[in-house]
């Protein structure tokens, strides 16, 4: 690396990889305890059992696990079969895009309708969500798509459609567009991991082979084929990583000079949403080839950037609706779904190649305070855009107050042939990265969770850990370990960086620790049958001032952010008519089956704080309810926790010409208003939600 570079690392506080391993070892020399404090994994070796990063790539601080080794529990067990029941698990009896007749990807030609990005985006989550639960309708019905796919592929290694953007003909001489063959690369990366079919490997050599042989010139020039071109160079490497072909990392840079340039300074190479939550990636992906740190800083830069401009809002993503645009950075601009998901994908796959927990608090933050809101309490219904603040989720055109014109907060399960599609693989990725290796044969619990891991480790006893907890709504953790010998292996916690006085006990002792937010307490231990780690993450009251958005307020319990309770009431409307324009469904669905919904505010929602209370943490008061009997917190009846506080009404802040809440007042608000009781709800239950509060001073008040 280069001198400046270094010096970069070391003192901009970013959780580097150069920084992280000497940060690991030092920990790990200071101390002969076997609870001690790192910031990442020792790299020093390579896992002993599961495929990470061959020389010359830089190594992974965390790998991720083969599927079924993960076995989801609780309240991410229900997400996954409210998934499998609703939407995700029906999509291909509803979707015009997914009807096998005459399709594309279902002709095993390449020839036919629908060629584009539909199909891949649900087979990425819906063939995962099968594995998960090992489903045996749903793992055929992926193998059945999956085998087309395989018999499409052309001598010259060519796979899939021969089609440009969004299915428009392909002229002669030209190169097909790559972005929806990157989505089906990934559908087989998980169908190799669950299955071991041995056509997956040869399949994608060829292809990798193809792609080398395109010029520069024709390759990856188009706008989703050129931002996305990171997922392409992701696929790659994962590849190289199962065969050791030096070519594809010839390959892999051939990529990244045609991909879009994520390494600028103060731009990124567009303003769409999606491109930037799943392309800021692509830097910190090539730079396991290029060992530059300048490749390394600029993901972190990108994704700062995009949120210094438009994301002064809680719930971890930004206000772009579809196209981010100067001036519009109200907590009621949007995000779209598959922006989300997006988002949660990059921040699991950026935990792994930096080792820095950020990434894993970030994803976190998303898929509990603003992914769960985007979708139906049944999963049989999603929305194209959902704001931190948004108190009306109707079929409206509210455009130019929001960038899409159309009926685009409307609840609706034919909503737009991305999102309808591609939200697929939120809690599915999100499940698979609850716990991944380490390369010092070691387990790191990353994204906490009720689940089961087993794995093998250590000299290479296979063991399992079952995980049992109701976080985010509580703050214990208890691992118990299930394994028929003595087995030496380090387990890593993740110590959110919300989290102060974190405790771990061994078997009912404390151990003595620093436990320090931001880092891992790694326990290096000869394990037992029946040893039991229980972790306490004590939660508390957290304002956070944003201050780039009219100094608003957002109340944080833990990781868990909240919204005022407004109450919801949720209106039938016809699927079909209130649809958005471009969306399509099959000739025989039953809509009845499928309805939409418009949720209007039946009471008050502009509501702000007390200026003299949001000081004063005991006017928040903490109410615990009981656990849902059905495993589901995600929505406004069945949410296990709840604050009382106070909030006075803002009588000047309307809905505006545009059918949406009116921009944000100057704070302090000016009030003659009362304040009265309300209460708080974690804004991943609320549907209507204003989690960016107002501060109101009294007006007699100096």
């Amino acid at each position: 690396m280069k001198k400046q570079n270094k010096l970069y690392l070391l003192s901009s506080g970013a959780a580097l990889p150069l920084l992280l391993a000497i940060c690991a070892i030092c920990a790990t020399k200071k101390t002969n305890n076997a609870v001690t404090t790192v910031s990442s994994p020792p790299l020093q070796s390579l896992n002993s059992f599961y495929p990470s990063n061959k020389a010359p790539l830089q190594p992974l601080h965390f790998i991720k696990l083969p599927i079924g080794s993960i076995k989801p529990g609780g309240w991410i067990k229900k997400y996954l079969e409210l998934q499998r029941d609703g939407l995700t698990g029906h999509l291909g009896e509803i979707s015009a895009w997914l009807e096998k007749k005459n399709n594309a990807w279902f002709s095993g030609t390449g020839q036919g309708d629908h060629g584009w990005e539909e199909v891949p985006y649900w087979l990425k989550g819906y063939g995962d969500l099968g594995y998960l639960l090992n489903d045996p309708a749903i793992i055929k019905e992926t193998k059945l798509w999956l085998d087309k796919v395989f018999e499409s592929q052309q001598k010259d290694g060519y796979f899939g459609p021969a089609v440009v953007e969004m299915g428009k003909e392909l002229e002669k001489g030209n190169t097909p567009d790559l972005w929806p063959n990157m989505i089906m690369l990934w559908c087989l990366q998980s169908y190799y991991d669950y299955s071991h079919d041995p056509r997956v490997l040869p399949f994608m050599t060829r292809y990798f082979r193809w792609e080398l042989t395109v010029p520069d010139n024709r390759f990856l020039k188009r706008y989703w084929e050129n931002s996305r071109g990171g997922d392409n160079l992701y696929s790659v490497y994962w590849l190289y990583n199962r065969t050791g072909e030096k070519w594809f990392l010839d390959l892999a840079a051939k990529i990244h000079r045609n991909t879009a340039n994520w390494e600028q300074k103060d731009t990124l190479p567009n303003m769409h949403n999606v491109n930037i939550a799943q392309c800021f990636r692509e830097p910190a992906t090539y730079f396991m080839q290029s060992d530059d740190s300048a490749s390394l800083r600029a993901t972190y830069n990108d994704f700062h950037l995009i949120r210094n401009l438009y994301g002064q809002v809680p719930g971890g993503m930004f206000g772009a609706d579809e196209n981010a645009r100067p001036g519009y950075t109200d907590p009621r601009q949007a995000v779209e779904t598959c922006g989300m998901v997006e988002q949660m994908a990059s921040d699991e796959l950026l935990t792994g190649i930096t080792g820095d927990p950020f990434w894993a608090d970030q994803c976190e933050d998303v898929a509990f305070n603003t992914y769960p809101a985007a979708v139906m309490p049944d999963f049989k219904g999603l929305r194209y855009l959902t704001a931190p603040n948004m108190v009306l989720s109707d079929s409206s055109d509210h455009s130019p107050g929001i960038e899409n014109g159309g009926p685009y907060l409307m609840m609706n399960p034919f909503s737009s042939r991305c999102c309808q599609h591609n939200h697929t693989q939120g809690w599915p990725y999100y499940a698979e990265h609850l716990w991944m290796a380490t390369p010092d044969n070691g387990l790191a619990a990353m994204l906490y969770n009720a689940c089961g891991v087993t794995a093998r480790v250590g000299g290479g006893n296979t063991v399992t850990l079952k995980e049992d907890t109701h976080y985010p709504f509580d703050d214990q953790v208890i691992i118990t370990v299930e394994t028929s010998k003595t087995a030496s292996f380090p387990l890593y916690l993740r110590i959110p960086a919300w989290c102060t006085g974190a405790a771990v006990f061994i078997n009912n002792e404390l151990q003595q620790n620093e436990n320090k937010p931001g880092t891992y307490t790694r326990i290096e231990r000869k394990w037992k049958n029946k040893d039991v780690v229980k972790l306490i993450l004590p939660m508390k009251i957290a304002l956070k001032q944003w201050k780039q958005n009219k100094n608003s307020v957002s109340v944080n319990y833990g990781p868990l952010t909240f919204s005022l309770k407004i109450e919801e009431h949720y209106k039938q409307a016809d699927s079909r008519k209130s649809a958005i324009g471009e969306a399509k469904w099959q000739a025989n669905v039953d809509e009845s089956l499928w309805p939409s919904f418009e949720i209007f505010p039946a009471g008050p929602w502009n509501y702000g704080l007390p200026q003299n209370e949001i000081q004063d943490a005991s006017m928040f008061e903490i109410v615990k309810k009981a656990w849902p009997a059905d495993d589901f917190p995600f929505s406004q009846k069945n949410v296990p926790i709840e604050i009382k506080t106070k909030g006075n009404r803002i009588p000047s802040w309307k809905i505006d010409r545009y059918g949406l809440c009116d921009t944000l007042p100057a704070n302090p608000v000016v009030s003659d208003d009362q304040s009265t009781d309300i209460v708080l709800i974690p804004m991943g239950a609320a549907r209507l939600r204003i989690a960016a509060f107002p501060v109101v001073k009294a007006e007699n008040m100096k």
